[in-house]
């Protein structure tokens, strides 16, 4: 069986080796063309040297020659012997080097040539010294014709070898150009030959491939009943098999499942329609992909006509679509202060307030595909509020006069009348005395509240220095503070910027705050009043060690008259942090708690740094 990869080596072997038949083949003629070359240099050129030094030295012997004639006789001989061993020298080598036709019997004839020719000029010297004369003609007559012949067969060999140099080198050219004219052909034959197998071969490797990726396409689609074709027994065709298979289960999954899906998004839809409560779900691109009948109402719109349009075509509320962006960034609900979480739609002269949830939608994977919007009307709540309002408001006012005049009798009657009292009488009177004082602070309490949360009181902003509102605050509860003996701390630094604020109001807040500390803190604890800066606010906090506030208390602990009893059983009306909270609101800032039972607690508030 044929792998893969068996094919994928196969094909590119088949190209290796035509790569090497082109290399072998430019091997073999450079060989050739090496060969060439150097049959030039070895077999001419070495029998042209000799024979241009043969002429030059049978030259100089024929000067000699003439040396001895004209009187120089031991001269000349001296030097026509030394030509003689030259001539004799490179005769040999051209006799060694015999490798052309018609070579040989040049060498030959120029060889019993130059043996006569050293006949002749023996006998030419011995005539010299008997009679110079006939030595002169025998010159003219022999040996010149001998020197001439010797001269003219050295010349004769040398253009036999120039012949056949320029011969050999006509053929090195010849050879060298059917070297590149056949190289050209035999690779360019190759390269067509590479590029047809490699488009096969990627053919037959990218089609199975392709067929996958238009399957696997048309699968995410939705449709089930494609099929792989399954060529061979490779790993593709093992792939096209397994992913065949997958299809045909995910076929069975989808047709098992879709029923139970459907049947899950209508039971789904029909409780988002019963909820009484508004309903908008939208998706990553803030697009509604599901709107109950309730929110359909609030928005003033059609659930048909919604769906697949944006949240701000039905949603005409900016801040609420930032909170909506955030959480679909953070995958977290967002933080509302209080009131940020109320949208209030009028339908003209009335109104109506919903109270707004933003929660993620969240795959296990974790991806947030959208996030659900959930209105309640709270417009009952809001209106049982103002008329709890209103009603505390005038009875406080009601009970304001009845009780001063209360009060003026109690003081009147322990001011004359005390010393006529059995001791029993003067308790129960000042027990009266106290409980009219403390009637009297709860009725004031309810008609600052009263007045804060409508608006009617008039707050005097100006810049001052937290340090400042500190120090008076501290000044207020010191000796209080003292006579429990109970350390105050003050870690407000001096250099902290300017705030915008009521100066008496945010000191009454203080007060406020370090009294409850004191309230609920054991003698021998510690009470520390800090600040700094955050950003554009500056942040003060009272921090005690006392008893703590249970959990069950602190989401409630700012609403009216709810209070925790200290040990003493002696408290206040329980209105005291929530006019805090109320003064802090109109200061543009907030107020919180951190506490844990038993070991004290922590309550801070914020206010605006001035511009």
């Amino acid at each position: 069986m044929r792998t893969f990869r068996t094919k994928i080596l196969l094909g590119y072997g088949a190209s290796l080796l035509l790569i090497i038949v082109v290399l072998s083949w430019a091997v073999v003629l450079i060989l050739r063309l090496g060969r060439a070359s150097e049959s030039i240099l070895r077999e001419n050129y070495q029998s042209i040297q000799a024979a241009e030094n043969m002429i030059d030295a049978a030259e100089r012997q024929d000067s000699a020659t003439l040396l001895i004639l004209l009187g120089y006789e031991p001269q000349g001989a001296s030097e026509f012997r030394e030509n003689e061993t030259l001539f004799l020298q490179w005769l040999g080598r051209a006799k060694d080097n015999i490798t052309i036709p018609g070579e040989k019997e040049i060498i030959y004839t120029l060889e019993k040539a130059y043996a006569r020719y050293l006949i002749e000029i023996s006998n030419l010297q011995l005539l010299y010294r008997s009679d110079r004369l006939k030595a002169a003609n025998a010159y003219h007559e022999v040996v010149l014709p001998l020197f001439r012949s010797i001269r003219d067969t050295c010349i004769k060999l040398r253009d036999l070898n120039h012949e056949t140099m320029y011969a050999t080198s006509n053929r090195a050219n010849k050879i060298s150009v059917q070297a590149v004219f056949s190289i050209s052909v035999i690779g360019g034959a190759s390269v067509l030959l590479v590029i047809v197998f490699s488009l096969f071969l990627s053919h037959l490797i990218s089609r199975p491939v392709t067929e996958l990726k238009e399957a696997a396409l048309q699968v995410a689609q939705g449709n089930y009943d494609v099929k792989v074709p399954v060529r061979g027994s490779d790993e593709l065709a093992l792939l096209a098999t397994q992913f065949n298979l997958m299809v045909e289960k995910l076929k069975q999954f989808h047709d098992m499942n879709i029923g139970r899906i459907i049947a899950e998004k209508r039971k789904s839809e029909a409780i988002i329609r019963s909820v009484d409560d508004g309903i908008a779900v939208v998706d990553d691109n803030f697009l509604i992909t599901n709107l109950n009948p309730a929110a359909a109402k609030i928005f003033g719109v059609f659930p048909e006509d919604s769906l697949e349009k944006h949240i701000l075509e039905v949603l005409r509320d900016e801040k609420l679509f930032g909170f909506l962006k955030e959480t679909l960034a953070s995958g977290q609900p967002p933080h509302l202060e209080e009131g940020e979480n109320i949208l209030t739609i009028k339908t003209g002269e009335a109104a109506r307030h919903y109270q707004v949830s933003m929660v993620p939608m969240r795959t296990p994977s974790g991806v947030i595909p959208g996030v659900v919007l959930l209105l309640r009307d709270i417009t009952r709540l809001r209106e049982l509020d103002r008329l709890k309002s209103e009603f505390v408001m005038t009875a406080s006012h009601e009970l304001r006069t009845p009780l001063t005049s209360i009060n003026m009798a109690v003081n009147l009657l322990r001011e004359s009348a005390e010393t006529k009292l059995t001791d029993q009488e003067r308790a129960l009177l000042e027990a009266c005395h106290e409980d009219v004082q403390r009637l009297r602070a709860l009725v004031n309490d309810l008609l600052d509240l009263s007045k804060i949360e409508a608006g009617k009181v008039e707050l005097a902003f100006e810049p001052v220095q937290p340090r400042f509102l500190c120090d008076q605050a501290l000044s207020v509860i010191k000796a209080q503070a003292d006579s429990k003996g109970i350390e105050l701390t003050l870690g407000v630094p001096q250099d902290l910027p300017e705030v915008t604020a009521d100066p008496h109001k945010i000191v009454w807040v203080l007060v406020n705050l370090l009294a409850n500390a004191l309230r609920y803190t054991n003698a021998g604890g510690h009470i520390s009043l800090r600040g700094e800066r955050v950003g554009n606010q500056i942040h003060l906090s009272v921090t005690d060690d006392g008893e703590g506030i249970p959990f069950d208390l602190q989401p409630r602990i700012f609403e009216k008259f709810v209070q925790v009893k200290p040990s003493d059983s002696s408290g206040g009306s329980g209105l005291g942090l929530a006019i805090c909270k109320e003064i802090v609101k109109a200061h543009r800032g907030a107020i919180w708690l951190e506490s844990l039972p038993g070991k004290g607690s922590t309550f801070t508030f914020t206010l605006p740094v001035a511009a």
